[in-house]
């Protein structure tokens, strides 16, 4: 586990934070936190002053000068509205930017694993990891500048209260010392569990919405939306209930806060000695010194969820960010249990539903560790690197997953500089070019993420479509027809098996279909590869 304290420079290294700004950030702070303790303590002498030579006669008030003061409390208050404006806005400024490039860089270190190997990365996990753990990072570097504020508050409140005497200036630094540590103290007894578990039931929330949401259609076919909202109930129940905790938490910190300044108000006024304005003036620098570690208090307060995010972004930003291109190579032998395949060779994986089929033909694109013994060229799969598998297999997957985006951007995934002729090719391969061309924006036309205006037999096809501009040795398909009509799947078989006579590509294939086994020479079941 990496020490928060550790891993949070790092972090903030990684995510290009302008340093100079952030000093310049805290540098307002300071400024800020300067001009409100002057604001109040001359406010404070000021008032008492004022008074004083009131009641001392006619002749002390009207020379007493308030001209001065009054400029000088003027001139505090733009100040401080200026120092605290240039805060707000620098630290924004580098978290907003920075947490923008950070959310790119652990993206990209996500999307560069070998999905064998790769951390838990299903959509709630990730999004929990890139939006909440991220936004408690930007929390932290907003607050920066307020804890070198409170430290620069305290330690000029300390000079001003030295005005009210010894006494009260070793009370207050009791006080202020003491303060940190006993916060410290409260906020891990209060908001370590219920952060935690509030953490855990987003990432469980997120988890299971995304898991419903992605059955939409059927819950809403099947009138099931009452017992989506059932299983998703209890788990936002968890999450509310540790909010809930937390906010409390907030309030009786709060609270004590306040507490706390008061005892240390009456503290340096029971043991001042001084004239009734500079005790006054030592009064208020108090209770602005204990205000001024309000943000040192809400950061403690926040310590445990801020700890548990800043331990899983260090985790994803070890990972190695280099994104491993397909290894280009010539065609490799694949053994499949004792069967040995030429390249070229055109194989089917038969067997009952659920038997592993899938499983095996995701073994072989790397996206999954092998339950059976394959190797390539004589080597374990599970030994290759997931660029070497990728290199030789183009796998179109049951699921047919696409692409936020277009019919080109998905047709692009397949390798880098692909031509507008090229894709209409595959495309014609994969029985869709006519289906793609009725559209008025072609290659352009719009693409959800499940798959939008296209049907389920249309997104198999752009599946197949992209798989084929891959121009891997291996071809690998699951249920490749599933969705078509008799004489769409007729067609499609009798293009594919043009398109592997022509190019010599090796065929693994899974269906249930009849007509695209015709494209196997042989059958294997999957009970023998074990």
């Amino acid at each position: 586990m990496t020490p928060p304290d550790i891993a949070r420079p790092a972090v903030l290294e990684t995510a290009g934070l302008a340093r100079r700004h952030l000093f310049f950030a805290s540098l307002c702070a300071g400024l800020a936190a300067l001009a409100a303790i002057g604001l109040l303590a001359v406010s404070g002498w000021f008032l008492t002053a004022a008074a004083v030579a009131g009641s001392a006669g006619v002749a002390t008030a009207m020379a007493f000068n308030y001209l001065i003061p009054s400029a000088a409390i003027r001139l505090l208050a733009i100040a401080r509205t200026l120092a605290r404006y240039g805060e707000r806005l620098l630290s924004h400024k580098v978290a907003l930017e920075g947490m923008a490039e950070l959310r790119g860089s652990l993206f990209d270190k996500l999307a560069a694993q070998d999905s064998r190997h790769a951390p838990d990365t299903s959509p709630g996990e990730a999004s929990t990891r890139l939006i909440d753990d991220v936004e408690a990072l930007e929390d932290l570097v907003i607050r920066q500048p307020a804890r070198h504020a409170a430290v620069v508050s305290a330690l000029v409140s300390l000079a001003l209260v030295a005005f009210g005497g010894w006494r009260a200036l070793l009370f207050l630094a009791a006080m202020m010392a003491a303060l940190p540590f006993l916060f410290s103290r409260i906020s891990a007894a209060l908001t370590h569990a219920p952060a935690e578990e509030a953490a855990a039931a987003l990432g469980d929330l997120r988890t299971r919405y995304v898991e419903l949401a992605g059955s939409r259609a059927e819950i809403a076919a099947y009138g099931l939306a009452d017992q989506a909202h059932a299983e998703l109930e209890p788990i936002a129940r968890r999450l509310d209930e540790a909010r809930q905790r937390l906010f409390r938490a907030e309030a009786l910190q709060g609270a004590l806060l306040s507490i706390y300044g008061a005892l240390a108000v009456a503290g340096v006024l029971l043991l001042a000695r001084e004239s009734a304005p500079m005790v006054a003036l030592a009064m208020l620098a108090t209770a602005s010194a204990v205000e001024g570690t309000g943000g040192l208090s809400r950061s403690l307060l926040r310590r445990a969820s801020l700890e548990a995010g800043l331990r899983r972004i260090a985790a994803l930003n070890a990972l190695d960010p280099a994104l491993h291109q397909p290894v280009a190579a010539a065609p490799g032998t694949l053994t499949l249990g004792r069967n040995r395949l030429e390249p070229g060779a055109r194989i089917a994986i038969v067997g009952p539903s659920g038997s592993g089929k899938t499983r095996l033909l995701l073994a072989l694109a790397g996206m999954q560790e092998p339950v059976a013994d394959l190797r390539l060229r004589g080597e374990p799969l599970a030994t290759l690197p997931a660029a070497v598998l990728n290199g030789q297999f183009a796998l179109s997957p049951q699921d047919a997953p696409m692409l936020i985006g277009t019919v080109a951007d998905n047709l692009r995934l397949a390798r880098p500089g692909v031509s507008e002729a090229e894709m209409w090719e595959a495309l014609k391969i994969a029985q869709l070019d006519r289906r793609i061309a009725r559209d008025e924006t072609g290659l352009d036309t719009p693409v959800s993420e499940g798959g939008g205006i296209l049907s389920g037999g249309e997104r198999k096809r752009l599946s197949l479509a992209r798989a084929l501009l891959g121009g891997r040795p291996w071809l690998v398909l699951d249920e490749p027809s599933e969705g078509l009509d008799r004489d769409t799947e007729t067609r499609l078989v009798d293009s594919l098996r043009h398109w592997l006579d022509r190019t010599g590509t090796g065929l693994i294939l899974v269906s249930h279909r009849p007509a695209p086994l015709a494209l196997c020479e042989k059958r294997l079941q999957i009970a023998e590869l074990a």
